[in-house]
């Protein structure tokens, strides 16, 4: 069967890889093309836009960059029609992919949507429109079913794929070696994969980190940054980049600063306790504030439905507030102690790997239940 996959940031490009493996396991004559990054072209067929040039956070961001969002719809849209797929598979990326959906809808492709929108957090009347347009939604955080079904809609909750990614992960013994760091305790930094949070967040972090001498601060790159992205933020900072060595760094770390998003999950799942941050332009936050109706911003705390992980938006995520929340987890205190606790819940709670062969399965069985 021929497959088209549509991917829009680091994360999608993930998990749409590892569920391109999984279809080809199942599927011996699959065949792609995609919009993804580096680890969706690792499993092979051809990439019609790299999602580095696709990832705009906030609403000003994706203001000033209309002209190009429209150029990526248009691409993708014609792609669509061009390939003319068995099943167009949607990875996140919700204001992208949903005008895809609709569009694929109309030409009659079946439309399979892996990992949901997150409508749950704003705009929740968005669910009628999925309805319309999506043939089968595959969710991967767990309230996430109870939400649709509370809509009258029947999806289906595969585990969450990072799971399969950390099971999958070879881990390095000799990373610190590898990687020519100390025995220092080491203070990992998560500044993202846009552009964006380098400008907003990285030099708070940096600023943070600067209080913490005894430790070895390491920045986690982003595969779709250079060590060119990062120099104008660190000043006279000699600190390290490391580059498609996260989980690694993560495992080695004694505390992390993470901006929100996935990472906030990954960095729970591999045990390293954590402050999570955000900041955007003024104007972005202002609206979000309005719009978005959830108790929390990380996946953590969402998940549990508490407060496991301390959250610093925009004014609060400032040096002070930063080093107070990281002296209390960075030792061996009882917060920290009780966020290792809780981390085990959570891996309970997300379920065991396996999604991306869970979804592969199920979209092979709608296919052919549909023929």
């Amino acid at each position: 069967m021929k497959y088209y996959l549509i991917a829009g940031e680091a994360s999608g490009d993930l998990h749409g890889a590892n569920l391109m493996k999984a279809l080809k396991e199942l599927d011996k004559n699959a065949e792609f093309r995609f919009f993804g990054g580096d680890l969706m072209q690792a499993q092979g067929g051809t990439c019609d836009k790299h999602y580095s040039e696709m990832a705009f956070m906030g609403f000003i961001e994706v203001l000033a960059n209309l002209r190009t969002i429209a150029k990526n719809l248009k691409l993708a849209k014609q792609s669509v029609q061009d390939y003319q797929p068995d099943a167009l598979i949607l990875v996140d990326f919700p204001g992208f992919n949903l005008k895809i959906a609709e569009y694929a809808k109309k030409l009659g492709i079946p439309v399979h949507y892996y990992i949901s929108p997150k409508v749950w957090a704003w705009n929740q009347k968005r669910v009628l429109k999925i309805k319309k347009v999506v043939d089968r939604l595959y969710c991967i955080l767990p309230f996430e079913v109870d939400f649709y079904k509370s809509w009258g809609m029947e999806v289906d909750y595969v585990g969450n794929p990072l799971m399969d990614a950390i099971a999958a992960y070879r881990f390095n013994p000799d990373f610190r070696k590898t990687h020519q760091l100390d025995n220092r305790p080491i203070l990992a930094l998560l500044p993202g994969s846009r552009k964006m949070e380098l400008k907003h967040i990285l030099p708070v972090m940096l600023a943070s980190a600067d209080r913490f001498p005894d430790c070895q601060v390491v920045i986690a790159g982003a595969p779709n940054f250079t060590p060119d992205d990062y120099a104008p933020y660190l000043a006279d900072r000699k600190l390290p980049i490391v580059f498609n060595a996260t989980y690694d760094l993560l495992k080695n770390a004694q505390a992390a600063l993470v901006t929100s998003g996935t990472a906030t999950l990954e960095t729970a799942l591999l045990n390293c306790p954590q402050v999570v941050l955000y900041r955007g332009s003024k104007i972005s936050v202002a609206i979000a504030r309005l719009l978005v109706k959830i108790r929390f911003i990380s996946l953590v705390n969402l998940i549990m439905d508490r407060e496991v992980v301390r959250e610093l938006i925009q004014e609060e995520a400032n040096p002070d507030q930063i080093a107070d929340e990281l002296k209390l987890i960075i030792n061996n205190s009882e917060s920290r102690k009780q966020m290792l606790v809780n981390y085990k819940e959570l891996a309970q709670k997300v379920g065991p790997a396996g999604a991306s062969e869970r979804t592969a399965a199920l979209i092979q069985k709608y296919l052919r239940n549909s023929n």
